[in-house]
């Protein structure tokens, strides 16, 4: 990992996700009964409970709600979810007062234009692969893997391997 990356990386106390094209693949899918369904990742569930576990809480930040979400969120052990955000900035000041943290402990993955001017407000930018172009230009990181498809996951590894908390993880599944 690359030093300026590690440095971030170490700093980091939150992690700030956004949910159609990061948590899932970025399709949502109705049925008959106009009902929205989505794709998550099991990879990236286990990812952001991994965090957790590691006294590292997330929090999803959406500009579109949906019924899928909170069931999701709560598998996964996330913190909290904001919902109908626009701008996602929003948000930032209850999230810095609530948590006790500064925009530089905080890492925030996007993938789209709404996501942008929350990105510059954060010590750690990450985009995923399939982000759209203006998003990767402004991102300090851009996943291997897509969204929705294992970057949370990518992330989550990144961050905890940077605060040398891995290795004990690991070894609490190895029994």
């Amino acid at each position: 990992m690359e030093d300026y990356l590690l440095v971030k990386a170490k700093k980091i106390k939150l992690l700030l996700l956004d949910v159609d094209g990061v948590l899932t693949d970025g399709r949502i899918i109705y049925d008959s009964r106009g009902r929205d369904m989505k794709f998550f990742d099991v990879h990236d569930g286990l990812g952001v409970y991994l965090l957790k576990k590691a006294g590292i809480p997330t929090i999803l930040i959406t500009a579109k709600g949906s019924r899928a979400i909170r069931p999701r969120a709560r598998d996964m052990q996330v913190e909290a979810v904001f919902e109908n955000i626009s701008p996602k900035t929003a948000a930032l000041e209850k999230i810095l007062k609530k948590y006790k943290v500064s925009a530089e402990d905080i890492c925030f993955v996007g993938d789209d234009l709404v996501d942008l001017c929350l990105m510059k407000k954060v010590g750690f930018s990450i985009a995923v692969f399939n982000a759209c172009p203006e998003r990767k230009q402004s991102a300090s990181y851009i996943t291997l893997r897509e969204g929705g498809r294992g970057a949370v996951r990518e992330v989550a590894e990144l961050l905890l391997k940077a605060q040398g908390k891995w290795p004990e993880l690991v070894k609490s599944y190895d029994v």
